[in-house]
């Protein structure tokens, strides 16, 4: 799977275990590590077997635990527990300044489980000038930069230490801004949130959390199939 994953060059790419008639398995890998938990693939998964079949599931499980799953028109959703901690700040600061990122609103770190920062700018004409140093992002699992604007938000997602130097569509970054949120005094809510335009292939991520739980919605295109001679 990690071989596979390396030649597609994908952020992610997820294998699914369905060998009997339980609960399918998930697992998901970068081009250079597998990942106990990622949004973008688990609605992708959730997408091939409900649309393209064989239908009936309602539930995936994953390294990280167990996701709900459903279709809203076109919208496929994937629902989990906000599993995410904050972190201690840990230098977030320094990082956050050494990788070259100013006018910077606020930095915080969750961890879920890896170390996500989150660093909120004031426009989204400032999210889309950062210009990260890669070496320095290295340092931690991912970096998210965003910036907010009522019920939308902006932002783009580095992990050059991943094989991702930058990702246009991260759900579990999503999840960590719903946990952000919630710490900030809002126990629920719906956004929706850009990404991946700097990189050409823009996405839309639909959030919504509330009692401990975050939903990540988006829509789902069959793009190609391939077949893998191994």
């Amino acid at each position: 799977m990690q071989r596979i994953a390396a030649h597609l060059g994908f952020s992610e790419s997820v294998f699914v275990d369905w060998a009997d008639a339980g609960v399918p398995f998930v697992r998901i890998f970068t081009p250079s590590e597998e990942l106990s938990f990622a949004g973008h693939p688990l609605v992708g998964g959730a997408w091939c077997l409900t649309v393209i079949g064989p239908g009936g599931v309602q539930r995936l499980r994953y390294a990280g635990g167990e996701a709900s799953i459903s279709l809203e028109g076109a919208i496929t959703w994937v629902e989990v527990a906000i599993d995410a901690t904050m972190a201690p700040p840990n230098g977030v600061g320094s990082f956050v300044s050494r990788v070259g990122i100013t006018g910077v609103v606020s930095a915080d770190a969750l961890l879920l489980p890896k170390e996500y920062v989150l660093v909120e700018l004031a426009s989204p004409e400032a999210v889309a000038s950062v210009r990260p140093d890669m070496t320095v992002l290295r340092e931690r699992f991912g970096t998210l930069v965003f910036a907010r604007d009522e019920n939308r938000v902006r932002c783009r997602f580095f992990a050059p230490g991943s094989g991702i130097p930058e990702d246009p569509a991260t759900g579990s970054a999503a999840v960590a801004l719903a946990r952000l949120f919630t710490e900030r005094g809002e126990p629920r809510g719906r956004l929706t949130i850009s990404q991946g335009e700097e990189m050409g292939h823009p996405s839309r991520i639909e959030l919504q959390w509330g009692d401990g739980r975050a939903a990540i919605g988006g829509s789902v295109v069959r793009d190609e199939v391939r077949l893998l001679d191994e």
